[in-house]
């Protein structure tokens, strides 16, 4: 009698210990994706001026319109890559009254590609490899004079930066 309590016993815990042994490592959890997919192409394409048709366009119909802002657009994409922590973007775009495009906010800054980061996959421009590596010239070296590289840096120095004009904030004062 007490060997069969103590089999049963033993048995009943084998059996708890293989059913938590297989339930809970290697458990495969989807990828969440929320949101309008924005890229680092689709922003660059943006120019000030654009009407509200051509941005539609270019990003497709925004997430938000909200109906107290309806000239700001929000384009939100989320990512949870199987369990871990998510990530979150978020781009706004402002239009005028004349539906034309004057200015974007966001998590998106130009000439930063974030899309690899985003979707997932790594992109092969970005590896440098040994052989390239010794050729470029160090940052910290000067141009030579009279050099391919010189006339671009005059060029790249003497472009005058014209900003963005942004909308005001609204008052948050009642009146």
């Amino acid at each position: 009698m007490q060997n069969t309590k103590l089999l049963l016993t033993s048995l009943s815990f084998a059996g708890l210990l293989a059913l938590a042994g297989c339930s809970f490592p290697g458990v495969y959890k989807i990828d969440i994706q929320q949101g309008n997919v924005v890229t680092q192409d689709m922003i660059d394409q943006l120019k000030p001026g654009m009407t509200r048709r051509q941005v539609r366009f270019i990003m497709g119909n925004p997430l938000i319109t909200d109906t107290f802002h309806a000239n700001r657009w929000d384009y939100l994409y989320s990512m949870q890559p199987g369990g871990s922590q998510r990530m979150q973007e978020r781009v706004s775009l402002m239009f005028d009254n004349n539906d034309q495009l004057i200015g974007l906010a966001g998590d998106f800054m130009p000439g930063v590609s974030r899309d690899e980061a985003i979707l997932g996959t790594e992109s092969s421009t970005t590896e440098v490899k040994p052989s390239q590596a010794a050729e470029q010239p160090k940052a910290d070296e000067p141009p030579k004079p009279g050099s391919l590289q010189e006339q671009i840096q005059k060029e790249v120095d003497s472009v005058e930066t014209i900003p963005v004009p942004m909308p005001e904030p609204l008052e948050t004062a009642p009146q």
